[in-house]
């Protein structure tokens, strides 16, 4: 994938659970928006720029499991990949 996040964006692949029945429809795990969902990092933008002019310090790095916000994210298709972009605020925590 040959995509670079500006600013504090995130770009992660979600990885909630959904069940796929015979006929083909996928039922999400749940409804609920504001359940937060689970992510593998896959970019990381440098991080925003501070009112002194500095960048911040992104806390997630490739490759980390995180919980985020699922309402607050954008969807997208890249190369055939669904991936998801959120601001590093959204994100709630990550898996160890």
């Amino acid at each position: 994938m040959n995509l670079k996040p500006l600013s504090d964006n995130v770009v992660v692949k979600s990885l909630s659970k959904e069940e796929t029945i015979k006929s083909g429809i996928i039922i999400p795990e749940t409804i609920d928006e504001e359940k937060p969902e689970q992510g593998e990092v896959l970019a990381v933008g440098p991080g925003r720029i501070l009112d002194n002019g500095q960048r911040g310090p992104m806390d997630v790095k490739v490759g980390d499991k995180v919980l985020f916000k699922s309402f607050k994210a954008d969807e997208f298709k890249i190369d055939d990949e669904e991936v998801l972009i959120i601001r590093q605020s959204d994100i709630s925590s990550i898996i160890n």
